[in-house]
């Protein structure tokens, strides 16, 4: 399957492209929003005579909308589109062959783990957890057998930051493939292929969808190259998004920029408050200054995203704070309108076996916040009255 070449307006801002960007208006009757094309396949006129969709796994108008948008949004040759970001995660890393090892860094999504750990390696990939923020240390991590590097940056769940730059141009000059998962950050705060990322993934659950209502996946090839062998992928194993959460994703893409802002500052708020407060040992925030990410951070990224994580010190009891709060909702995922919380070590990085998570600095302690976008008075109460009650 080839990919057709990506023709894109250009705006000069970010946020119009969001609303306007790739198909916006539908071309035969003029509405302003994407049809829902809800069908498995399309009459053809003839033999051979197709009128550019045949089967909606191969491709749908929805679908294609979304993904000339996600291309567009981070600067790619062509997006993809699958039912999660784990499904975009596998077509990535298929392009992969046996006897191939994968770079990953050091903290990452614990699902991005479970994958390579007990799926890929039924099929010889390998993979070997390097300190990405050090790019000499990561430099040292590369063999004759390490064909890609995966990065978060700020990464799951400990908000390390990887300077993107100097990571895919070191990993180039050894013929890497260079894969940026830009979930925490989407293009509107960061945009891994102007720093020299060969191909992004998003688990658009998250930020991109914003409602904590859809589960969807991409993946953004830099070059045509990439896309044809992504294509490939997306159709032989199929895991494509259907119509209707793709119509989902779009509408959810519309209100990023607006809804981020209001993430962000709020983020900065929490976490203001949280380094502040007596009760608190550490918090993971590449927006606070004294962050040791901020500076590159920075260099790399519009402000520090939304994520959050910290620990509480000695005398307060992690399983009295969960329960006692009660605007924040213990849950798995992020990046809804509705602040979140979880526990990484027993939820999103249980996959992870202990004595990994502890080597690379998942405590059993260590408290990751989403923060959404409501008044944040009633954020920061509900964090103030939750660490009050969990003191022993």
């Amino acid at each position: 399957m080839k990919t057709k070449g990506r023709i894109f307006m250009s705006y000069k801002s970010i946020d119009t492209a969001l609303i306007h960007g790739g198909i916006s208006i539908d071309e035969r009757t003029g509405a302003v929003n994407v049809p829902i094309y809800q069908t498995s396949t399309f009459k053809q006129d003839g033999l051979g005579k197709m009128r550019g969709y045949e089967y909606s796994r191969t491709g749908n108008p929805t679908r294609e909308a979304l993904e000339k948008l996600i291309a567009e949004l981070e600067g790619g040759y062509a997006g993809f589109a699958f039912a999660s970001g784990l499904a975009a995660e596998t077509a990535v890393l298929s392009l992969l062959h046996s006897g191939d090892r994968v770079l990953i860094s050091s903290n990452v999504y614990g699902g991005t783990f479970r994958l390579l750990n007990n799926v890929f390696d039924h099929f010889n990939i390998t993979y070997t957890i390097s300190d990405t923020e050090n790019p000499e240390a990561f430099e040292n991590d590369i063999t004759f057998d390490v064909k890609a590097v995966l990065l978060e940056s700020p990464a799951n769940p400990l908000m390390t930051v990887t300077d993107i730059r100097k990571i895919a141009q070191i990993a180039h000059e050894h013929g890497l493939l260079v894969i940026v998962d830009n979930t925490f950050m989407t293009p509107y705060l960061q945009r891994p292929i102007s720093l020299g990322a060969d191909i992004v993934v998003h688990s658009a659950t998250k930020y991109l969808g914003g409602h904590s209502d859809v589960v969807a996946g991409l993946a953004i090839a830099k070059t045509k190259e990439l896309a044809d062998k992504i294509a490939f992928v997306q159709n032989s194993t199929g895991g494509v998004l259907p119509p209707f959460d793709s119509f989902l994703l779009i509408r959810g893409i519309k209100t990023l920029g607006v809804r981020l802002d209001r993430h962000v500052e709020n983020a900065l708020a929490a976490a203001n408050f949280l380094s502040s407060h007596s009760a608190v040992k550490s918090v993971h925030y590449p927006g606070l200054e004294t962050d040791k990410g901020y500076e590159i951070n920075k260099s790399q990224a519009k402000n520090g995203g939304v994520m959050i994580s910290f620990e509480l010190k000695d005398g307060y009891d992690i399983k009295k704070f969960f329960e006692s709060l009660e605007l924040i909702t213990l849950a798995e995922s992020l990046g809804g309108v509705e602040s979140l919380v979880c526990h990484p070590s027993t939820m999103t990085h249980a996959s992870i076996p202990e004595e990994i998570r502890k080597k690379v600095g998942i405590t059993d302690g260590l408290i990751r916040l989403s923060i959404g976008i409501e008044d944040i008075n009633d954020i920061l109460e509900d964090l103030k009255q939750a660490i009050n009650s969990s003191k022993l």
